[in-house]
């Protein structure tokens, strides 16, 4: 039987992760590169009809209802679409804020 304290000598030493409980974050917008503010749809409800998505402008997507609709008239509702991205970063005071700044 080992000794208190000490590991069977079958078993692997493993590393032991720390979980940061009162650490502060800030979530926001995603701004990298190639990153879109949003992306934009919609799906007409009457016919399942949908408009080509866009980024970062919404236009092309009202513009697209308003014609699905003159073409056809009983086609008035429409299941409106926006997808943005976000990104959670270490706020001041949180340790991972220094290691993300050294490992830049």
């Amino acid at each position: 039987m080992p000794e208190q304290g000490s590991r069977p000598a079958n078993r692997r030493c493993t590393v032991t992760r720390s979980i940061i409980r009162a650490a502060e974050w800030t979530l926001g917008p995603e701004t990298g590169e190639g990153a879109p503010e949003g992306i934009y749809s919609a799906e007409c409800i009457t016919c399942g009809a949908e408009a080509q998505p866009t980024d970062n402008e919404r236009m092309p997507v009202e513009v697209w209802a308003l014609k699905h609709t003159g073409l056809n008239p009983t086609h008035r509702q429409f299941k409106a679409m926006a997808e943005t991205f976000w990104r959670v970063t270490p706020a001041e005071g949180n340790p991972y804020r220094e290691s993300d700044a050294q490992g830049a």
